[in-house]
């Protein structure tokens, strides 16, 4: 079995060249990403074996995705069912325009995947189980299947990972509020943005007080705070720990915050502490913005450079 599980949503993002728009684009670069496969790569890649669970039809763009996860290593564990693969449109652009981002997922076999579809064996003997919640947004049938996955983590002692990672094109702050209160309980490692600390979970002012009252609030063990180009804080135990951002020269965002996890979890799975896993988390989403795509396709070694400060190791 293996030691990470995922669970959720993978898409086919298709991209204009440069910074054309959709509307004038002939040409569509093809990437496969979703939060939860993109931390599962992450980890993969860096030494703890991972796999992804999801629900998908019976088509050739669900064997896309299938092929680019095992293509790095990572065990997708699917449920077939009716309906489609999600897509999504990534427009970049230059401030003022600024990136926009199109959904099209409606119908997504995704949407109506429920805990029967799948050996929950893989939750049980997992040492790890992660989601995001991306994944309560898409559908109720799904926030019911996310908490009874949550639910045989917790029992069987497999350590809950959870990403906010809010999207307000898919429910309110207030929506996402009120569902994530009721699953937060049931989790052992609280990954959130800053801002959406703020926005769905009413924490904001010191970094390290909210991050502090969101584990109090939860009972979490560990609640990551990211903060962009601030870095991360981590507080643990009661203890607290901050992560500079390191430097990135080439912009591609998208799964950056992903690697992140991925880099911290796999980290974890090698026995390092929270610190140095965090920093590890931060190098590897350092290295993931130097990546077309929304998956982190880095090394053990390349990430030890950029923790390091090793530049001319990365040059060589």
């Amino acid at each position: 079995m293996s030691a990470l599980v995922t669970f959720g949503e993978t898409m086919l993002r298709l991209t204009p060249p440069g910074d054309e728009r959709i509307e004038a684009a002939d040409r569509l670069a093809v990437h496969v990403g979703g939060a939860e496969s993109n931390v599962a790569v992450a980890a993969q890649r860096l030494g703890m074996d991972a796999a992804w669970l999801s629900k998908l039809p019976a088509s050739p763009p669900a064997d896309r995705i299938r092929r680019a996860l095992r293509a790095q290593g990572v065990e997708p564990v699917v449920a077939e069912g009716q309906g489609r693969v999600g897509t999504y449109y990534l427009e970049t652009g230059d401030r003022p325009r600024g990136t926009n981002v199109v959904y099209d997922r409606e119908g997504a076999a995704i949407r109506t995947a429920t805990p029967d579809e799948f050996d929950l064996t893989r939750v049980r003997e997992a040492e790890v189980f992660c989601t995001t919640g991306i994944t309560p947004a898409l559908s109720a049938t799904l926030a019911d299947t996310v908490d009874r996955f949550i639910s045989t983590a917790n029992a069987a002692d497999t350590t809950v990972v959870f990403d906010v990672n809010y999207r307000g094109k898919l429910w309110s702050p207030a929506a996402a509020r009120d569902r994530l209160r009721e699953l937060l309980p049931g989790v052992d490692t609280l990954v959130v943005a800053e801002r959406d600390a703020a926005t769905v979970l009413d924490r904001d002012g010191d970094p390290a007080t909210v991050a502090t009252d969101l584990a109090a609030a939860y009972d979490c063990e560990t609640v990551i705070l990211t903060r962009g180009s601030e870095g991360a804080l981590a507080v643990h135990d009661g203890e607290t720990f901050e992560q500079p951002a390191f430097a990135a020269d080439s912009p591609y965002p998208v799964g950056s915050g992903d690697a992140l996890v991925g880099g911290y979890l796999a980290a974890r799975h090698r026995g390092e502490s929270v610190p140095d896993s965090l920093a590890n988390g931060a190098a590897t989403a350092a290295l993931a913005r130097t990546i077309p795509g929304d998956v982190a396709r880095v090394s053990p070694a390349e990430v030890a450079d950029v923790v390091a400060g090793d530049d001319a190791a990365l040059s060589r």
